[in-house]
């Protein structure tokens, strides 16, 4: 798989001893002497008509120094970071059809869960993940099952986790640089379908061009699939389950000068999802007409339920560039739309839960962001800036359910309708100041300090302090260490529910009567870690983190639709070790990572309606593992290139995500672990020119094997599970 996989060179990165690790690139190949660094080569200049050397000069280096310019923005110094390029993704199974989750699963420390439970976890942290794309830190969407990054326009990622520096605040489990595709000089597209298993159906357009000044890049993709969403059962197709998803992105920029660029970056993205029926449920409530808890009699079985979920997300950003002897600054505008429906069977949902709930969450996120870099003296990099944003979320609940007595026995066999709406208006506010000193040839000191203050739910602030070293060692050993005093605010677009009173004497009664609001997350970070290249084909990389954590913030889900609801424990730890190799030789590439990591905390302080009387006094005098730790994680992978052809095969495993036994400590045991192991096969035909035919076959899950990620249980955990059984998949890609 084609990326940069290696240590950085220290007089390359301009930052100290920088950690650099990736997936494995396929072949080395050798580099064009003539390119400029950063200069676009993609496609060959001599099947287009030939424009004069100074009409086309200007646009290479503009693209060139202000892409330099923008990365000079974001230090890296004493982090660990892995980088991934837009040729890694041919590397995997599915090449790149594959969801961006996926891509990230190939990273050490990060392990998979189920798209109910927030797709991925960064060291044992529940989401806590921040997107920057081109620079632009963009605010939470409603979280789902989808995502509005399409891994086709994706051009380069850097993921940054540890210690971070301080221009990187609120969410900070893993920070995701992406760099999406740009037009370019000789217009060009792609074309690709892929189809296979479960009925999948997968169409993509890429386009991109300049016209004068301006270059242009335009994506959209599609999916039709019959597996939207992890079946609750361990057969090899779910019921119920179909999802169609729509995504489409694009990137202008406007050269106003050879200092300046305007750029405008769109994107959007709709989805809907069938909620996969789980056979065999035994009736838990009595309707009139319809079924009989006490004989287990119902007219609609729990196979037939036709719950549902539509998410939507958009977003656009406005920026200025502009790189000048001593400074380098950017300034964008941004706003973000997302929402999330859940619509319930409203008769099947009162049957087997005894309450049914149209539940509509949306939110809405403007602000503004500026970062510079002014380079003080040949020794000092000086690095600056900040962002406001306000958002406004709106929760609307309604919900049928029966009436209760004390005892919790259902009283009638009508449903009463009961509606929660609520909004709120949350503003961020952040800055920061910090300065990269070059203390001598191999020392490279990054220090400087942070403020955040959000108002939403609560009012909270707080200053940060960062400090990161970076060591060259040996020539071929690089050290690095930092601590981080880090600020996570609660997750605002997902909404509390404010009156837990309404539901009290009804089947949907709070569990507990106090339920406090959400806080934000304080913790301080230590990240120590060593890389070395062994030969020019091997290096290895070790990294160790504690993090200790105040209000400890986690998500779960409570009741039959699938929103997350967060709450905090007061008190939490981290810990683990990751360990990352790369290979490349030749033809030949490998990579392998492995990370052991361990998550606790106790006491539950806000949201606690959510959970039983018993369950909140167990974990309010004990440390319990947080739902989401799996101790072990591995992925690797090889690939190899033979002429036109690549194989590829890559892997992930895992010890298990937590659950509880019965009678047991909550989150007490781990379910079992899992080995996945997926192939791809491509091949290239060239046509002539710029003109490229890829076709590609891959296995998802050669072995079939049936594993869980979920199974029920454990705290904040809803329904059970399992993971995408063989699959099969075939496309082809035309380029031009």
């Amino acid at each position: 798989m084609k990326a940069r996989s290696r240590v950085r060179p220290l007089a390359m990165a301009g930052v100290g001893a920088l950690l650099h690790l990736s997936l494995p690139a396929h072949a080395a190949q050798p580099p064009d002497p003539a390119a400029e660094p950063g200069a676009d080569t993609a496609a060959p200049l001599q099947t287009a008509p030939q424009p004069a050397v100074n009409e086309l000069a200007p646009i290479e280096v503009i693209s060139s120094r202000l892409r330099d310019a923008r990365i000079d923005l974001s230090p890296a110094v004493g982090t660990t970071v892995y980088s991934i390029d837009s040729k890694t993704f041919s590397g995997l199974s599915e090449g790149s059809a594959s969801s961006f989750d996926e891509v990230l699963l190939h990273l050490p420390g990060v392990s998979k869960d189920s798209k109910a439970s927030g797709a991925l976890h960064v060291r044992d942290d529940h989401g806590n993940v921040q997107y920057r794309v081109n620079g632009v830190q963009l605010p939470e969407s409603i979280s789902g099952f989808g995502t509005a990054i399409d891994t086709r326009f994706v051009d380069h990622v850097d993921f940054l986790t540890g210690a971070l520096p301080a221009q990187y605040g609120l969410h900070t489990a893993g920070v995701i640089e992406i760099q999406t595709r740009e037009g370019k000089i000789t217009p060009g597209g792609e074309v690709d379908l892929q189809l296979g298993s479960h009925g999948t159906v997968q169409p993509s357009a890429q386009a991109f061009g300049s016209a004068g000044s301006v270059t242009w890049y335009l994506s959209g993709s599609g999916l039709d699939s019959e597996q939207g969403i992890e079946n609750p059962q361990p057969t090899a197709s779910a019921l119920h389950d179909q999802t169609r998803q729509q995504r489409v992105f694009g990137n202008l920029s406007w050269f106003i000068d050879d200092q300046t660029r305007a750029a405008l970056m769109f994107g959007g993205y709709h989805g809907r999802f069938q909620i996969p029926d789980n056979p065999g449920k035994a009736p838990a409530w009595s309707l009139a007409g319809v079924s009989n808890a006490a004989t287990g009699f119902s007219v609609l079985p729990s196979a037939r339920l036709d719950e549902q979920q539509a998410e939507d997300n958009r977003f656009v950003a406005l920026s200025l560039e502009q790189t000048l002897d001593s400074l380098d600054y950017q300034l964008s505008a941004f706003h973000q739309g997302s929402s999330l429906h859940y619509l319930p069977d409203p008769v099947g949902d009162l049957v087997y839960s005894g309450a049914a709930g149209d539940l509509l969450r949306s939110g809405s996120s403007n602000g503004v962001q500026a970062d510079a870099s002014w380079k003080a003296s040949s020794v000092h990099i000086v690095r600056f800036g900040g962002a406001w944003t306000a958002q406004l979320t709106a929760s609307s609940n309604r919900v049928s359910v029966f009436p209760v007595d004390a005892q919790g026995m259902q009283t009638a066999l009508v449903p009463e309708l009961r509606v929660d709406a609520s909004n709120l208006l949350g503003t961020e506010a952040s800055a920061y100041l910090q300065d990269e000193w070059h203390a001598d040839d191999s020392l490279t000191v990054n220090y400087g300090v942070r403020y955040d203050r959000v108002t939403a739910y609560i009012d909270e602030q707080q200053w940060s302090p960062r400090l990161n070293l970076a060591w060259k060692w040996q020539p071929d050993t690089l050290l690095h260490a930092g601590f981080s005093r880090y600020f996570t605010p609660p997750p605002q677009e997902l909404a509390a529910q404010r009156s837990i009173a309404l539901f009290s004497g009804t089947s949907s009664a709070p569990l507990s009567a106090v339920s406090d609001n959400v806080r934000a997350e304080r913790s301080s970070y230590w990240d120590i870690g060593v890389a070395h290249t062994v030969d020019h084909d091997l290096t290895i990389a070790v990294d160790a983190y504690l993090k200790d954590i105040d209000h400890l913030l986690d998500e779960g889900q409570f009741g039959q639709a699938l929103i997350l609801s967060p709450f905090n424990y007061a008190h939490g730890r981290a810990e683990g070790v990751e360990l990352g190799l790369t290979w490349n030789h030749l033809q030949w590439s490998a990579y392998g990572n492995l990370a052991w990591q361990k998550a606790q905390a106790h006491h539950i302080e806000s949201g606690q309606a959510l959970f039983a009387v018993n369950e909140l006094a167990y974990i309010a005098s004990h440390d319990i593992y947080l739902d989401h730790d799996q101790t072990w994680t591995a992925s690797a992978g090889s690939a190899v290139h033979l002429g036109p052809w690549q194989f590829s095969a890559d892997a992930v495993l895992g010890s298990g995500l937590r659950n509880t036994a019965p009678g047991g400590a909550p989150n007490g045991e781990h379910l079992p672990g899992y080995a996945l192991l997926n192939l791809g096969l491509s091949r290239e035909w060239k046509l002539g020119g710029s003109q490229v035919v890829e076709g590609r076959l891959s296995l998802v899950n050669l072995f079939d094997r049936s594993y869980l990620l979920r199974d029920g249980t454990g705290v904040g955990v809803g329904a059970p599970q399992y993971g995408l059984r063989r699959s099969a998949f075939a496309s082809a890609a035309w380029r031009f």
